[in-house]
């Protein structure tokens, strides 16, 4: 089923894993250096550089624009890398993040804990993604380079929902079809 979500979620407990959604409004950067530091800030009390509460995070380090363009190429991470690191954003009110790949047991369940979604976005198709990117400006750790806190407007992002806020996952899904395919003599 495709879906057309608007920042910041709000009930994220509707989608399902395998939903096509099309996200329109602020998203945000952040890859391993700006999580460490976003938990160093959580963890000192310090506010984050942008409201968490209904938040999207995407798992990216994008390439300068070519002139007249947003952005270059935007295409996801692994996910997992940030998996040790994405419980207190989850705790701060994130309800979406976007990535390649599965993600690791703990997070799921802190996912269904906090009512939380995992979007994938296609590796490869960096090109496409950015075309729905109208707007990026860093706002956080410009340091990092690409790796910095980015703020993205974007306009019909397309992701499935790889992990819904009940943990049902399309990456066990799919080996579990493919599982009954071979099983059922399928050549």
């Amino acid at each position: 089923m495709k879906r057309v979500l608007t920042t910041p979620l709000e009930n994220v407990e509707a989608l399902r894993a395998g939903d096509e959604v099309a996200i329109s409004g602020v998203i945000y950067t952040a890859r391993d250096a700006a999580h460490q530091r976003l938990v160093k800030l959580i963890a000192e009390g310090k506010p984050l550089p942008f409201d968490p509460k209904g938040a999207i995070i995407y798992y990216v380090g994008p390439s300068p624009a070519k002139p007249g363009e947003a952005i270059g190429s935007a295409g996801p991470t692994t996910s997992m890398r940030m998996d040790g690191l994405t419980i207190p954003l989850l705790q701060q009110g994130i309800k979406g993040m976007i990535g390649k790949g599965g993600r690791s047991s703990v997070v799921i369940e802190a996912m269904k804990e906090h009512g939380a979604v995992y979007f994938a976005a296609i590796g490869g198709a960096a090109a496409l993604i950015a075309q729905s990117i109208k707007e990026v400006e860093a706002i956080a750790y410009p340091d990092l380079g690409a790796e910095a806190v980015h703020r993205m407007v974007v306009e019909d992002f397309p992701v499935i929902v790889a992990i819904d806020s009940q943990g049902n996952n399309l990456y066990e899904q799919g080996v579990a079809k493919y599982r009954d395919w071979r099983a059922e003599g399928a050549e």
